[in-house]
């Protein structure tokens, strides 16, 4: 069996970074994911925006503090990783009353996509690696 989530979206909230016991760092950030279609009843646009809650772990987790902020584009590729409650998306209740839901994400590459102008780079290439396994831009299927 397999599973592989892969998603380009935007940070929500600057990285927060702590160390296990162990002395393995760990990387914290949310990330927004949004997707635009023409509603086919009203012809209007309809945005939908998903939020996920991204882990980053070891070297990876070091260099994602660092050079990551708010609002900066990125590429995750990872696994989701079910809340252990109810086996699904973790769910929560808004200020409002409302219930929302959030997936959780386990990074096992990222990568930085867009330039200084899009919130910075440490490189001159459009997309940074960030020590995960090695891919092509031919690789990201789409």
């Amino acid at each position: 069996m397999y599973q592989k989530i892969i998603l380009v979206g935007n940070l929500g909230r600057d990285p927060e970074m702590r160390y296990m016991p162990d002395g393995t760092a760990v990387t914290s950030f949310s990330m927004a994911t949004n997707r635009r279609w023409t509603d086919r009843a009203s012809g209007q646009p309809v945005d939908e925006t998903t939020w996920f809650r991204v882990s980053v772990w070891g070297r990876q987790a070091e260099t994602a503090n660092q050079y990551l902020s708010r609002g900066r584009k990125v590429l995750v590729e990872g696994v989701l990783v079910p809340d252990r409650a109810t086996g699904g998306p973790k769910l929560f209740t808004r200020q409002d009353g409302t219930v929302g839901s959030s997936f959780e994400v386990r990074a096992e590459s990222i990568r930085f996509i867009g330039g200084r102008e899009d919130g910075g780079s440490f490189g001159g290439d459009d997309y940074e690696d960030m020590g995960g396994p090695a891919h092509e831009e031919d690789d990201i299927p789409f």
